[in-house]
């Protein structure tokens, strides 16, 4: 299921994504979701996934594909996944507008 949302995906993180996923067998996509919990209150979790549940959204760009499933999607509304590689290392970062306070970590926030 291909449905147009308002969470998209840089051009970094859709390389890395097709890199990973193309390193790991039974493997064909990214799964993001939000969870309760965090320094912050939320927090996002990253899984490899093979196969798109029925409630999930599915971004794809390149050939990298994303799931978030419906619950997440809302905590996510007008994001941007990216990849960065700096000197402080290499992560996947949301760039969430909805998102109030941060902490340190970059994957807790709250709304």
């Amino acid at each position: 299921m291909t449905e147009t949302t308002s969470v998209t995906l840089s051009d970094s993180a859709a390389r890395r994504i097709k890199e990973i996923v193309s390193a790991e067998t039974g493997k064909s996509a990214l799964r993001v979701s939000v969870e309760g919990g965090g320094c912050s209150g939320f927090s996002y979790k990253f899984d490899l996934a093979d196969q798109a549940d029925d409630d999930d959204i599915v971004l794809e760009k390149n050939d990298a594909r994303v799931l978030i499933d419906q619950v997440s999607l809302v905590y996510m509304a007008g994001s941007e996944i990216d990849f960065v590689d700096n000197l402080m290392g290499q992560a996947f970062q949301i760039r969430n507008p909805n998102a109030v306070a941060s902490c340190g970590c970059g994957t807790s926030f709250s709304v």
